[in-house]
């Protein structure tokens, strides 16, 4: 086994309770690497393509990469792995926290789960020692709640959780880690809730083997000033992904009243991310071994939108729950991103679906009566915050958006369907690509729906990042037209995978140098 690997996967059959360790032949980590690329490869050489993506025998992975655990930056990103219950396809997504180090500490690279569990159960790995528990106690428990009791039984551990909206197989169900880190996108915390895993939790005190520890530390210092040197970087440390939402508007990147209004730009300003600084924002946060600190810790203290100390909306909440709604109250997005980390829900296609049902609203094709009283004109946060927990829980008009918004669409029919923003049944990510036309091909391109995470040409167009060293590249990538653009999207789109598979953040793959990373990757 190479260095930088713990060295063995798991396989976990929930149907007869059985944990079993295995390994990966070497030449296939040479070439799949790990993370999602791997674990594309452990799904098509040994599971039914043809499976309901919530039947028993498909397979629920969560991949790591070589470099997880290492300390160098960014590097504490897991991917989870399987056929999406939202689009039918090929579903991935990848999150940050301490989730992924602790599993390699624990021993382990990677699992592979598959089966149905009786009753609900928690996985809990200590130590490279694997078992099944009860969880009949947390089932019913939203994600902070479960995080919470799963700590007060093992202070060290780290903890995978879905919330309601998994256990009622919400097809955008997302699964929580240290309760600001999700894995949010094409709905896999459904296919946990569909196996009955309510968490799995991981803690262990192994190490790393390197093949030059000296090299190591000398690139991870370069690394570092590296990142203090980017301008990306300093903007995420100032204001989070949330800096994106004035600059954005400003180049045509931020969606408005579902994808129909090219600009507001008081609209951007109340949600900004510094807004949010000079507002609620009580600290930063950084993932294990990071030195950008970009997650935003929040509180809104009083009021009818009123939270506990939390964490913060990314850009892409603020979106969803802001410009995509018109809802210029900020801290009414901060609700609606605290109710759905505890549910466990995806916060774009949650978003996205509302919005859908806004517009639908407003035409009159959507009335109280199908939406059981409750007033979806734009901006009604009030309706929108009780409208979330029917969506967990699948009551009423809830239960159709939990379909996801193609799904629902195709049920109503009409202009409903003509309304969904997406590729291959995933709602749009909020970055319009009729600002950045490069987005538009890799939203096609993309193997798992509409996705801005499996490719660097956002950064690339915006001009926050540039790869000569990689492939011949201009000196500038206008947003609003096509030229160069597909030769932009085959390489970014390489250079994405590349970082996927390692596992690095992709914050810190448009901050850092490719050969800084390759450079760690050999050491």
């Amino acid at each position: 086994m190479a260095n930088g690997y713990a060295g063995r996967f798991l396989h976990v059959d929930l149907t007869d309770g059985r944990c079993s360790p295995f390994t990966v032949e070497d030449d296939r980590l040479r070439k799949f690497i790990g993370g999602s690329s791997l674990g594309a490869k452990l799904f098509l050489d040994g599971y039914p393509l043809d499976a309901d993506p919530l039947a028993p025998e498909s397979p629920l992975m969560v991949m790591t990469g070589p470099m997880v655990g290492s300390g160098f930056p960014g590097t504490s990103r897991f991917a989870v792995c399987a056929k999406s219950p939202l689009t039918g396809i090929w579903g991935e997504s990848a999150c940050g926290g301490t989730f992924g180090p602790e599993l390699k500490k624990a021993g382990y690279d990677g699992i592979v789960i598959t089966g149905r569990a009786e009753k609900p159960v928690v996985l809990s790995i200590l130590e490279g020692e694997a078992k099944l528990t009860d969880a009949s106690g947390l089932w019913g428990k939203d994600v902070y709640e479960t995080t919470d009791l799963l700590k007060e039984a093992d202070k060290g551990a780290k903890a995978l959780v879905i919330g309601p909206a998994g256990e009622n197989l919400v097809r955008f169900a997302a699964i929580g880690n240290d309760k600001g880190h999700f894995v949010g996108r094409t709905g896999l915390g459904a296919v946990m809730g569909a196996k009955r895993l309510k968490a799995i939790s991981v803690r262990g005190s192994g190490k790393l083997t390197r093949a030059d520890e000296t090299r190591f530390r000398e690139i991870q210092k370069a690394a570092i000033e590296e990142i203090k040197d980017s301008a990306l970087a300093g903007s995420l440390h100032a204001m989070g992904s949330d800096a994106n939402m004035d600059i954005g508007m400003i180049n045509g990147d931020v969606p408005v009243k579902n994808w129909s209004v090219g600009e507001d730009f008081d609209l951007s300003s109340a949600l900004s991310g510094p807004t949010l600084s000079e507002t609620y924002l009580t600290r930063a946060h950084a993932c294990s071994h990071c030195p950008v600190a970009c997650k935003r810790v929040v509180k809104v203290p009083d009021g009818p939108f009123q939270t506990e100390e939390g964490p913060g909306p990314e850009y892409e909440t603020c979106a969803t729950f802001g410009t995509m709604i018109m809802n210029r109250n900020l801290a009414g997005v901060i609700k609606a991103n605290e109710l759905c980390n505890r549910l466990g829900m995806d916060t774009i296609s949650c978003g996205a679906a509302i919005a859908w049902a806004m517009e639908l609203f407003e035409k009159g094709t959507l009335t109280v009566k199908e939406t059981d009283g409750l007033d979806l004109a734009w901006g009604n946060m009030e309706s929108v915050l009780a409208l979330l927990p029917r969506i967990a829980r699948r009551e009423g008009f809830g239960d159709l958006l939990a379909q996801g918004s193609l799904a629902a669409a195709r049920k109503i029919g009409g202009d409903a369907v003509d309304a969904v923003v997406h590729v291959k049944g995933l709602e749009l990510p909020m970055h319009d690509p009729r600002g950045f036309h490069g987005m538009g091909l890799a939203y096609m391109m993309s193997n798992r729906g509409g996705c801005h995470l499996q490719h660097a040409v956002l950064a690339t167009e915006q001009g926050m990042a540039s790869w000569p060293q990689l492939f011949p590249m201009k000196d500038d990538y206008q947003g609003t037209t096509s030229e160069g653009k597909a030769e932009l999207v085959f390489h970014s789109e390489n250079y994405g995978i590349l970082g996927n598979s390692l596992s690095i953040c992709h914050y810190l793959t448009d901050c850092l140098k490719p050969e800084t990373i390759r450079d760690a990757f050999n050491a």
